[in-house]
């Protein structure tokens, strides 16, 4: 089923992420998520994926190429009640750097066994976890991006879009422009790295 419906424009993104912040920062318990924008390569097709699993299509047994890593965390509201029944949306680009897009015209390689993109939904506690492949940097040695993964998260009450980024890409990350964009809020988009490939990033929403 097609996705278009639902792209949201940066514009409406940020300015709503802005207002809504200025209107409660007076009265949170827990520090916000910091929105980002949704980028040029939100995928154009949803194609039914909801599995946890990007590293491979389906039922397969080839799995992608690259360092396969485990991604789990909770969303939260700003009071730091878990929010049940939440959907995470979830795309990034391969090991190599390059995105199963259309607008993505890199030489890069794509993958056959990369998934790419996910659909799932936090248990009653508001944990989710994810299998996927650590994400490989992408563009021109100018505009380079740094690993990193899309979430596009909605509650009953709230949806952002959200980077998370990697801790262990300190450098990359401080060349990153849309990192630097973060400002103070850079931390709240940094994963916590749990050893042996794992990583933990809870995602705490303006409203549940």
């Amino acid at each position: 089923m097609p996705n278009h419906g639902y792209i949201i424009s940066r514009r409406a993104f940020t300015a709503g992420a802005i207002a809504s912040a200025a209107g409660a920062s007076h009265a949170l318990a827990q520090t916000i998520t910091t929105p980002s924008p949704i980028g040029p390569f939100f995928p154009a097709h949803y194609r039914g994926e909801t599995d946890a699993d990007l590293t491979r299509i389906g039922m397969s047994a080839e799995r992608a190429q690259g360092q396969v890593i485990e991604v789990m965390g909770r969303v939260l509201d700003r009071h730091g009640n878990p929010v049940s029944g939440a959907r995470l949306d979830i795309w990034q680009a391969n090991h190599f750097g390059k995105y199963a897009h259309p607008q993505d015209t890199s030489d890069l390689p794509l993958d056959p066994n990369f998934q790419g993109f996910a659909r799932i939904n936090t248990g009653a506690d508001g944990s989710w976890k994810l299998t996927t492949i650590k994400p490989g940097a992408y563009g021109d040695g100018g505009g380079q991006r740094t690993p990193h993964i899309h979430m596009d998260v909605s509650g009953s009450s709230a949806r952002n879009i959200y980077q998370m980024y990697f801790p262990e890409e300190a450098e990359a990350n401080a060349r990153d422009g849309l990192y630097r964009r973060l400002g103070n809020g850079a931390p709240t988009s940094l994963a916590n790295a749990l050893g042996d490939y794992r990583y933990s990033w809870d995602i705490v929403l303006i409203e549940g």
